[in-house]
């Protein structure tokens, strides 16, 4: 039975990795560094969890590195899945160090300092003739826009904490203003109106397409603007060839989301996303390729391997959104979501492996956070 250990378990989007791998048949170890995540992670109640191993310190740490390796040796060549970022990149930068020990499918960290700089970004997509929001350099000829750093992540920024948008002159220069404390020259782009879309890719070491997953935002919470709260899988074949293209060019491997709006490409997400449970709600194969990928045995590309109409929802996040859109007396929205209450699958609900969600359930709404 092969080894998967499996990073970072504090993050939601984990669980869905988990089940996916352990219904298969691998054996899921499962690590979290401590100083990250004063509480249980729900991961560590799944069924399908062999193993789990907290961390000392955090993620961030010079030594963080070295309990890793430690752990890794405990088990004979496991394949390493990395879903937080700070992993992914540590793994990346000391790739020679923890390739003799187990398998893994990560980018250089040039490839993943220029994913994650959304000018550059940019620049590659305008090279490739795919479209992107205009930008300025200086003060706007029209409004609204959004004001952004390069990389927020870098700083620590949760998602709607990396952007602001601004619907006048005066806004443009208080966005700017407190951005400047991130990023010395922040960018400036056009506000893209329309539906959310997301293009989720598995590249393999040979810059082969192995797997893709699109979907589309149905809600984001805060509903100004941040991480979906509800989507929805779907097959759009030009999104995912312009994905393609675009992280084929900066020679990249592994798992990465394009973001798009509008028909236009907002960032990368080079690592796991926030709307990965859908891999598992939709039937898509995209842990197992990675796993078979990390392993050498990987598969021709197969389009629309997934169900589509698949509708997802995190139930907390989407019942803040739901009530906000109330208040904010948007009732046509409000009541077009009532019925995905009903109908949406829930992201960290199974019947077969019901812990995981009472237990994340149980940290946020009882826990006492310092």
């Amino acid at each position: 039975m092969k080894t998967v250990v499996v990073t970072d378990v504090k993050y939601r989007a984990s669980i869905a990795a988990i089940r996916t791998l352990g219904r298969a048949g691998y054996r899921v170890i499962v690590t979290q560094t401590r100083a990250d995540c004063p509480w249980t992670p729900p991961a560590f109640v799944s069924r399908y969890v062999a193993g789990r191993h907290w961390i000392p310190g955090s993620s961030s740490d010079a030594r963080y590195a070295d309990y890793l390796l430690n752990l890794l040796e405990e088990y004979d060549a496991p394949i390493l899945f990395s879903v937080g970022a700070a992993t992914l990149n540590v793994v990346s930068w000391q790739r020679e160090r923890f390739r003799p020990l187990c398998r893994f499918l990560i980018a250089s960290p040039a490839v993943l300092d220029a994913l994650n700089d959304k000018e550059t970004v940019h620049r590659r997509c305008q090279e490739l003739r795919i479209p992107t929001p205009l930008e300025y350099d200086g003060l706007p000829d029209r409004y609204p826009v959004v004001v952004k750093p390069h990389c927020g992540e870098k700083f620590g920024l949760h998602a709607a904490e990396r952007y602001r948008i601004a619907r006048n002159a005066d806004e443009w220069k208080k966005a700017v203003s407190e951005m400047s404390a991130y990023d010395a020259a922040p960018l400036v782009q056009e506000y893209v109106p329309g539906d959310g879309m997301g293009a989720s890719l598995l590249i393999g070491q040979d810059g082969a397409l192995l797997g893709a997953l699109c979907h589309r935002r149905i809600r984001e919470y805060p509903i100004t603007g941040g991480p979906s709260s509800c989507c929805e899988s779907v097959y759009d074949k030009t999104l995912v060839q312009q994905a393609y293209a675009l992280l084929r060019s900066f020679g990249f491997q592994g798992l990465a989301m394009v973001e798009f709006k509008g028909g236009r490409v907002l960032e990368v997400n080079p690592r796991i996303w926030g709307s990965f449970p859908l891999t598992e709600k939709a039937g898509s194969p995209l842990a197992l390729r990675y796993v078979q990928a990390a392993l050498g045995a990987s598969a021709p590309y197969v389009p629309d391997d997934y169900r589509v109409g698949v509708r997802m929802r995190f139930l907390l996040n989407d019942t803040a959104a739901m009530l906000d859109l109330l208040r904010k007396r948007r009732y046509r929205e409000f009541f077009d979501a009532v019925p995905d209450v009903f109908l949406a699958r829930e992201a960290l609900t199974s019947w077969r492996d019901p812990a995981p969600m009472l237990r994340y359930l149980r940290n946020t709404l009882f826990t006492r956070r310092h």
